[in-house]
Formats: C-alpha cells, sequence, structure tokens
C-alpha cells in the first residue's frame, strides 16, 4: 500500500531519509554531550560554559516547537485527498492489527446544533476553532440573523465518544449561548434549499402533506390546525393577519378555510427565516386550493364484488353523508362514542385533509361503503374506521387499516392510537391483524389501543398487499 493511500486510512505514514536524519541526529547529540562533559569537568570556565549550554539548548527547543508548529504534518495545499489530520480517527473502516495505530475505529455520530452569538467579526471563527479542537466536522452552516445576534445552526459529524454536553460546553466557552443539540440522522445531510423544494412539491400535489412538510421543516414540534367554526359549535379561534403572528417559540399562520394554523416549539424560539418559510409554504397551499391525489385501487371481494379505494376530501361529502344515513345507530355509536345528532359537522372536519388523510371503499356504482381516517392530532396520530352494517365482516375494515397505518409509517410517525369501546370486536380484530407491538388503556370506559409502527413489518404488510390480499383474497389493481 502507497504513502499517500495509508495516510488517507488515517495510519501513520514513515520515510527512510526521516529515519536516517534523526539517527545521525542522535549520535552527533551524544558526541556534542560528551564534550562538553569533558571541557566542565577539566576546563577553568566550567560553570560559565554550562550556563551557556542551558541558554543554548532552551533557545533550540523553542526554535523546534516553533518549527513544528508552523511545518506541521498536514497535506499540502495541492493535496485534494480526504487526509484526516494527525492523531484523529479514521471514520473509515477498523483498524488492523499491527499497522501501528493505537486509535480505535470511530464511525462517527451525526449531531445538529444551535447557538446564538453576537454579530461581530470572530465570533463564528471562534466557535468553528473550538469545535476544530475536538476533532469535530462541520458538514453544514446555516446563520439566522436576529435583531441582537446570529443563530447560527449546524450539522456536525462529531467522534462517537464525544459526549453533547462536552461540545456545548465548548461552544459555550467559545461565546455561545442558548444552544440546543440533538441528534441527527441522514436525512440531514440534505441541503436546506434542497429541502425546502422538496417539501414544497409533496405540498404541491397533497393538501394533507402540509402539516408533515411543516414538521420536518422545523423540526420537532406541535401543529394544531383550528378550524374557524368549531364542530361543536361556539365561538372559533381569533383570527390572525395575513402575514401571521410570530411569538417566541409559537407561530400562527392564517388557514386557508379561515382557521388558524398553530405550530408551538417550547423548547426553541423560531427565527425569522424559519417563520418566512413555514409561511411560504402555507401561502404555497393557500393558492392551490383543495387537492388529494387521484387513482384508486380494485380489489375484489371472496363473494366476487369489486371495491375500490381511493382517497377522498370535503368533495366527497354529499356521499359519505348517505353513508352516514344507511348505518345503523349502534354502528354510529361504535365510531363516535354515542348518538350523532349531526353528522355534516364530523364529515367536513373529518374529510378535510388539513386534518389528515381519509380513504373510502366504494362500490362500482360509486357507493361508499366503508370510510378509514387518518387525522393528525398534534404530536400524535389517531386511526377510525366506519363500515357500512351490510359490509362489514368482510375484511373491508382491515384492508383501510392497513393502509392507513402505511400512510402514518410514511409520514414518520412512531405509533398511531384508535379509540373505541371493548365490545367493538371488529375494530380490536383489525388493530391485532396488524401484526405490530400494541398497548390496551381503559379510560372512563373507553378503550384506546396504540400502536407501535415497526418500519420492516409496516413496510412488510404494504408490499404484501398488492400481491396476496390476506383480507380481502385478491390482488389488487390499480386504475
Amino acid at each position: 500500500m502507497s504513502d499517500v493511500t495509508r495516510a488517507k486510512h488515517g495510519r501513520p505514514v514513515h520515510h527512510w531519509r526521516r529515519d536516517v536524519i534523526e539517527l545521525a541526529a542522535l549520535f552527533t547529540a551524544v558526541a556534542v554531550a560528551d564534550g562538553v562533559a569533558n571541557l566542565i569537568g577539566h576546563g577553568p570556565g566550567g560553570p560559565a560554559l554550562l550556563v551557556i549550554s542551558a541558554v543554548v539548548l532552551a533557545a533550540t527547543a523553542g526554535f523546534h516547537t516553533w518549527w513544528a508548529r508552523r511545518h506541521g504534518h498536514a497535506p499540502p495545499t495541492s493535496d485534494t485527498g480526504a487526509r484526516p489530520a494527525a492523531g484523529t480517527r479514521s471514520a473509515g473502516p477498523a483498524e488492523q492489527p499491527g499497522d501501528g495505530s493505537d486509535d480505535v475505529a470511530d464511525t462517527g455520530a451525526l449531531w445538529r446544533m444551535r447557538t446564538t452569538v453576537k454579530d461581530e467579526p470572530g465570533s463564528l471563527a471562534a466557535l468553528c476553532a473550538a469545535l476544530a479542537e475536538r476533532r469535530v466536522d462541520i458538514l453544514s452552516l446555516q446563520t439566522h440573523p436576529l435583531a441582537d445576534g446570529t443563530v447560527d445552526e449546524f450539522l456536525l459529524r462529531a467522534p462517537g465518544a464525544l459526549a453533547a454536553a462536552e461540545m456545548t460546553r465548548a461552544v459555550s466557552l467559545a461565546g455561545g449561548a442558548s444552544t440546543w443539540i440533538e441528534r441527527a440522522d441522514a436525512h440531514d445531510l440534505v441541503d436546506a434549499p434542497t429541502r425546502v423544494l422538496g417539501l414544497a412539491a409533496r405540498t404541491a400535489l397533497d393538501a394533507a402533506e402540509l402539516p408533515l412538510a411543516l414538521r420536518q421543516l422545523l423540526g420537532r414540534c406541535s401543529i394544531r390546525s383550528l378550524p374557524g367554526t368549531p364542530v361543536g359549535g361556539g365561538r372559533g379561534p381569533e383570527p390572525v393577519p395575513v402575514e401571521g403572528v410570530l411569538e417566541d417559540t409559537v407561530m400562527r399562520l392564517r388557514a386557508p378555510e379561515g382557521g388558524v394554523l398553530t405550530v408551538e416549539r417550547p423548547y426553541l424560539p423560531f427565527t425569522p427565516t424559519e417563520f418566512a418559510r413555514a409561511r411560504a409554504l402555507v401561502e404555497l397551499d393557500n393558492r392551490l386550493g383543495p387537492r388529494i391525489p387521484r387513482g384508486h385501487d380494485v380489489l375484489t371481494l371472496p363473494e366476487g364484488n369489486d371495491i375500490a379505494v381511493r382517497r377522498v376530501d370535503t368533495g366527497d361529502l354529499a356521499a359519505a353523508k348517505a353513508m352516514h344515513e344507511r348505518c345503523s345507530s349502534r354502528t354510529l355509536g361504535m365510531r363516535y362514542h354515542g348518538p350523532v345528532g349531526d353528522a355534516d359537522r364530523y364529515l367536513n372536519h373529518l374529510l378535510s385533509p388539513r386534518f389528515g388523510r381519509t380513504l373510502a371503499a366504494q362500490t362500482t356504482s360509486g357507493r361508499i361503503v366503508g370510510l378509514g381516517h387518518l387525522l393528525w392530532d398534534g404530536d400524535e396520530t389517531e386511526v377510525a374506521l366506519l363500515i357500512e352494517d351490510d359490509w362489514q365482516q368482510r375484511g373491508i375494515g382491515g384492508e383501510l387499516l392497513g393502509r392507513l397505518v402505511a400512510m402514518a409509517m410514511e409520514a414518520g410517525c412512531e405509533s398511531v392510537y384508535a379509540v373505541t369501546q371493548a365490545s367493538n370486536t371488529g375494530m380490536v380484530a383489525a388493530m391485532r391483524g396488524l401484526g405490530l407491538p400494541l398497548d390496551y388503556q381503559i379510560e372512563e370506559g373507553t378503550l384506546v389501543i396504540t400502536a407501535r409502527l415497526d418500519t420492516a413489518q409496516v413496510a412488510s404488510r404494504a408490499a404484501r398487499a398488492t400481491t396476496d390480499q390476506r383480507h380481502l383474497g385478491a390482488p389488487a389493481r390499480r386504475d
């Protein structure tokens, strides 16, 4: 292996010429020391000569230190290889035994860090120097100017043994204030403009993506959409101006339907840059109007009937209301946990893509016989099903639920929960049919079932949905 190749893997490079020079210097130093010892021991000016030798030795040591710092082991400017500095650990494969390296392989850890510094020359350089001393690599940097300083947001790769507390302490000593840090992942390696454009494209295709896009843009935050007219009646939220309102850790934006979209992040204040990006996404959503992806899957029931599964929204309100009118009081009571007086108020909210996603199962004649809802509930996600009486126990509910859970997984949800009654054996069986870890809780006579989403299991189930159709007994075809 060549010297350059070994250097790129963090292993020391030895040159035989340097070894010869160092050996010659050693013999020369021994000879000089022997001569000085003879002069001091037999000459009349021994003490003076000893003092002069000490001064010369100190000057030589100082010159060597200066020379080593100025001409270190850094690669020349013409070398474009990714060579780590001396003493650093490699991010590549583990060191092989017997190669002379005492370092242990360290693939490093990704971190996202945000800190506030004074808006003056040298403040950012001091932070970078403090991180470099601890072998922290700065992968990306964003600056958010404020009235009384600048918020610097870093994506870092640090040695795995370096604790977050040590990094924040170093940044604090270098002038950083209000420092926040958390683990990052590979998705954070995408630069900010590319990520924002991708989120805008997703929002343009599907109105239900807006809350998810805001959450991915702003990090961990709670997003609540309050309609202008509450479902239960009464006074709605206070209106906000067109430009929105930013209050430290809370931003309020005007929703397209006249309601209010509230985004809250209690652990970290929003910057004006983040507020402008969020407002731009909401404005894009407002200009495009209601929209959902078109297309549907056709499923064949065991008795031979075809059922189509597709996304629906408020444009399907009349068909959904007609299904409500065909459902029995018991079925509606199971779904809404009590009598339903006015279905319009519930359905208009449930079908709105601003609050989640809705799947419908409909016959070839266009009659909706089943509804499945995936509802964004702050930091949590709720799933709910309603199947018309004559179409129950045919696997439609399980099919809708499986697709809703796959959507939740794609949206990055860690769990989903269903609120039902213990006597609703169909919903309980559908949740158990997911094959996911379940938690059961009884709250005031209501059963809450929470499914913890497992990436591998959900992905496997989604892949099987178009091949075996274990609930419906026939493969799906997309029209």
